[in-house]
């Protein structure tokens, strides 16, 4: 390997500081070939057509950085391993957490009263199933600030629950 090829492979210069890219437009393939014929050995170079390339070229790294960022930061929902995830935290679920917080992001806008949570949720119609919900609704809820995720499940007087996420849970395989 020589000198200029390992400069290149470690993206460093001889004193160990970064060295310059040389980034050239021109928009015929003539151009591109005399511009880096004359330019050949001087610095790296990226030769593009128009400005939409190297935006196409730069841009994505900045867009997926941020989707990571953001995708970390949503709440997942694990139905296949019955686990929640948000960033790099995990917490197991219970059948019953896990269909309830299934049932709750399904419609995230929709307030569920206790009657249909408890009819979807342990697939019966009990008489007095609020106490059952409200249980599993206390131990969601702390595994939820477990987590440190955005999402909070919240009572409608008079009416029942939703889940409140200003992110999009996802659920299915993570």
């Amino acid at each position: 390997m020589t000198e200029d090829d390992e400069r290149m492979a470690t993206g460093s210069d001889q004193d160990g500081g970064p060295f310059p890219l040389l980034i050239a437009v021109a928009p015929s393939p003539d151009e591109r070939i005399r511009l880096a014929e004359r330019l050949d050995g001087i610095a790296p170079l990226l030769l593009v057509a128009d400005l939409d390339e190297l935006r196409r070229l730069i841009a994505p790294v900045q867009q997926r950085a941020e989707a990571s960022a953001a995708a970390d930061a949503s709440l997942v929902i694990d139905a296949a391993r019955s686990t929640a995830r948000c960033r790099n935290r995990e917490i197991d679920l219970t059948r019953l957490e896990l269909d309830l917080l299934t049932c709750l992001t399904t419609e995230p806008v929709r307030v569920w009263s206790y009657a249909e949570l408890h009819r979807t949720v342990w697939r019966d119609a009990a008489l007095d199933g609020k106490s059952d919900v409200q249980s599993v609704v206390k131990r969601l809820r702390h595994k939820l600030r477990q987590l440190g995720t955005g999402a909070t499940i919240d009572a409608v007087r008079g009416i029942g629950l939703r889940l409140t996420d200003r992110r999009q849970p996802r659920i299915g395989r993570a």
